[in-house]
């Protein structure tokens, strides 16, 4: 077995053409050199260098030999370097997966923050319904993801909550009056209803709220954005379910109005998901520090 230092005393060996040289830019005694270079050449069983009166001259295996010693200590000088700028985060990627609002209405802000504080670390998003990013995490494709709760236990998951989250029936000018009394699950399941589409935690959260109080609903328009159903509730196409959050402003300039249910949307939580058993990059941990920094703390 050859040892990793030993390619180093060749490799110092050969540019010098001196033992004596070698040693001193090794910090090393002149026999150690010695040693090393004829431990090598009884291993490999051949002859690297030709000792001559006044230093080493490389013979033709040795110097066959040196091209991938130099290309190997060359990929070990980079990846020492790649760690550095992993460490001072002047490379490396951030994987965040998201849903389009959550992107928009929550992380835009941050992830402008982050860009601005290390430009060098390259950002990846991916988009996708709850489900699919827990997926994803799970698979190691992103870092962590930001989803909807509750979500069912899972062993490969760490969940934790960082918001909360209010979701509210809104409607446009044509619902305006409606706006001025409670109203009973019934009676908004029978209003145009703008959801999400099937299978987002946001539109079965709003199906099991319904169907608590007997009531089955359909979706008259079904997306899969949030800001398109803010769109077509201000156009008077229905009444949207949607994050109290995401309307504030439409609901202060009366281009939207909450419509009050007579039982109380519970409240929901903004969680993040990660891997158990991994370790996160030093680009996502400080993104997690930067977005914890910010965040109340949350029981779930």
């Amino acid at each position: 077995m050859i040892h990793l230092e030993w390619y180093r005393i060749f490799l110092h060996a050969a540019r010098t053409g001196n033992l004596t040289k070698a040693a001193q830019e090794l910090y090393i005694t002149q026999p150690s050199v010695s040693y090393a270079i004829k431990q090598m050449e009884q291993a490999l069983s051949l002859k690297l260098f030709h000792r001559l009166s006044k230093g080493v001259e490389l013979t033709e295996e040795g110097k066959a030999l040196l091209a991938y010693v130099e290309q190997s200590f060359a990929l070990l000088d980079a990846g020492e370097r790649k760690m550095s700028q992993l460490k001072d985060l002047t490379g490396g990627e951030l994987r965040i997966g998201a849903s389009d609002s959550l992107f928009k209405h929550f992380l835009f802000p941050y992830l402008d923050k982050y860009h601005k504080q290390y430009p060098e670390v390259r950002i990846r998003l991916s988009h996708g319904k709850t489900s699919e990013i827990t997926q994803r995490v799970k698979e190691g494709t992103v870092d962590f993801g930001l989803i909807h709760l509750p979500i069912a236990e899972d062993p490969l998951l760490t969940i934790q909550a960082i918001m909360t989250l209010q979701d509210c029936f809104v409607g446009g000018e044509a619902y305006r009056d409606k706006a001025v009394l409670p109203l009973t699950a019934h009676d908004l399941g029978q209003f145009p209803l703008l959801l999400l589409s099937a299978g987002s935690s946001t539109r079965r959260f709003a199906e099991h709220w319904f169907s608590q109080q007997n009531v089955t609903i359909q979706a008259d328009i079904e997306l899969g954005s949030i800001d398109l159903l803010i769109e077509f509730a201000k156009l008077g196409l229905g009444v949207a379910f949607v994050s109290k959050s995401y309307v504030t402003q439409e609901l202060a300039d009366g281009l939207l109005y909450e419509l009050k249910p007579t039982v109380a949307i519970p409240t929901r939580y903004i969680g993040i998901a990660a891997r158990r058993d991994t370790t996160p990059s030093l680009a996502a941990a400080k993104f997690h520090e930067m977005l914890m920094a910010d965040m109340p703390a949350l029981v779930t």
